[in-house]
């Protein structure tokens, strides 16, 4: 392992030769110096992959192709004192580095890395319940699906991503959404304590009174790699659920979600045992020439979904009905985005999102975005694979939380969507931006429809060119305070590349 690490730090010394140069800081013989220092200081169990190793595509290898950043070298730190020396090297040698999770962030800023380091935490896994019960330290590359198993076996559950293969902290980060926020919020509304390394690579536990939590919680990319947090925990309450999937012909779409609004959203008092998902995509064997829309109704504590949420949706004439019923722990499968499910694998394609929250939906905007959608997304289009989200969770344990308490700023927003536009990564630049603007078209319909000026983004989802106030807020006071906390936090801009806070505007 040794010389193993020695050689690939030779190939972090021929970027950081190439780097620096580019940069006149210091002289190569000073690099590789610094570089078989740092070689010395990681744990024996730490691996650095260099770009010649047969493991260096796999590791570089992201959900999307959408904008790949391209780091030269991949370290991958077995404890939080090995990321913290490598941030270190990298700050004092003024080599770019990005920390890589879960790796389902899609964004265009994160182009903007064109060599440097990747910091992989895949590593830092784990779950450990703590003696009382109330809360879990959860290690910083933990997968959202070993934290749910981990606490189902110990009889807990907390907030985590609804998709088994994204990373527990890296949704947290921008807040977080997730099954059970409707009682506890969002997944970055459970931390109690972070340990963290900053961007001069020295090393800080931040506590619920720490200046930099409140960043950390919604706009988190921005300032620290994570290598574990405190997370609150619950006793699993209602281990069982149900399900009733919904199947409609694209032309019910403007029928379908007035009736959702009346029977399910009711002006942001979604009942809390209730979960509402859709999907628009194309199934060839149901309809070859259209996209269908694929409702889901999940509830909680029951065999069987309330015929009060699903016969108003039966009333519609849907193409099918499945019911179905089992635990929490089925319903990422239920709704498609369990570890085996096709949304979940890296195929190379790119998968550009353009997220909107909305208080409602305007049943004449959806039947509107669907006719476009049909119309350049179905199965005859080069955009085929792609699909149209919405999430429609409980919000009361969101809302219950002050405002102003994390830098997470559309709390009082109901619904998530997004269009998710699928395509090849040979794609010809006209395909590309014809990619683009599809789904900005589709995302300026609802924001028309919904009747408001602001755009309200989930950042976690964002394509990338939204504005800061898109990403984290309107208000001046809270771009500002990010603008504070980065000025004091990050002065050099070490964190740039996944939706950056900058003064743009």
């Amino acid at each position: 392992m040794r010389r193993f690490l020695l050689q690939a730090l030779q190939a972090l010394a021929v970027a950081t030769a190439w780097a620096s140069s580019q940069q006149s800081n210091g002289s190569h013989s000073d690099m590789v110096h610094d570089v078989q220092e740092l070689g010395k200081r990681l744990s024996p169990e730490a691996m650095v992959i260099p770009p010649w190793s047969k493991h260096f595509d796999e590791a570089t290898a992201r959900w999307s192709t959408l904008a790949e950043p391209q780091p030269n070298v991949v370290v991958l730190p077995a404890t939080a004192e090995d990321a913290a020396k490598t941030v270190k090297f990298a700050h004092t040698r003024k080599v770019p580095f990005l920390t890589y999770n879960g790796v389902h962030g899609a964004i265009t800023t994160l182009g903007n890395m064109d060599y440097g380091i990747e910091l992989s935490v895949r590593n830092l896994t784990g779950v450990q319940v703590a003696p009382d019960g109330k809360t879990a330290r959860i290690a910083g590359g933990t997968m959202s699906k070993t934290v749910t198993d981990a606490l189902w076996a110990a009889g807990k559950q907390t907030v985590t991503g609804t998709c088994e293969c994204v990373s527990y902290i890296g949704p947290a980060l921008g807040g977080g959404h997730g099954w059970l926020q409707g009682r506890h919020g969002l997944i970055a509304d459970q931390i109690e304590a972070m340990d963290v390394v900053l961007a001069d690579g020295s090393m800080q536990t931040l506590d619920r009174d720490s200046a930099l939590m409140w960043a950390m919680k919604g706009a988190g990319h921005n300032f620290a790699v994570v290598t574990s947090i405190t997370a609150r925990i619950y006793d699993i309450v209602h281990p069982n659920w149900a399900s009733e999937t919904i199947i409609f012909s694209g032309n019910k779409a403007e029928a379908v979600y007035r009736t959702a609004n009346q029977v399910l959203i009711r002006n942001g008092s979604q009942p809390l045992d209730i979960q509402n998902w859709s999907y628009w995509l194309n199934q060839r064997s149901i309809d070859p020439d259209n996209p269908v829309i694929v409702f889901y109704i999940l509830q909680e504590g029951v065999s069987e979904v309330d015929s009060s949420y699903t016969q108003p949706f039966h009333d519609l004439g849907p193409l099918s009905v499945f019911p179905k019923s089992g635990t929490y722990r089925d319903l990422a499968a239920w709704t498609g985005v369990s570890e085996s499910s096709a949304p979940c694998q890296k195929n190379g394609n790119a998968h550009p999102r353009f997220p909107i929250y909305l208080q409602s939906y305007n049943p004449s905007a959806q039947q509107q975005a669907y006719d476009l959608y049909a119309a350049e997304a179905g199965p005859a289009s080069p955009f085929s694979a792609s699909l149209f989200m919405f999430e429609g969770y409980p919000t009361e344990g969101v809302k219950a939380v002050d405002p102003a308490s994390t830098a997470f700023a559309f709390r009082e927003d109901n619904l998530l969507t997004a269009p998710l536009i699928n395509y090849d990564p040979d794609a010809s630049k006209t395909i590309i931006d014809k990619a683009a603007r599809l789904g900005n078209d589709l995302r300026e319909i609802l924001k028309k429809g919904s009747g408001r000026d602001e755009l309200h983004t989930y950042v976690n989802y964002a394509y990338g060119d939204e504005t800061t106030r898109q990403w984290y807020g309107y208000e001046d006071w809270r771009q500002e305070r990010l603008h504070q906390l980065k000025d004091q936090f990050d002065p050099t801009r070490k964190f740039r590349f996944f939706a950056p806070v900058e003064k743009t505007e």
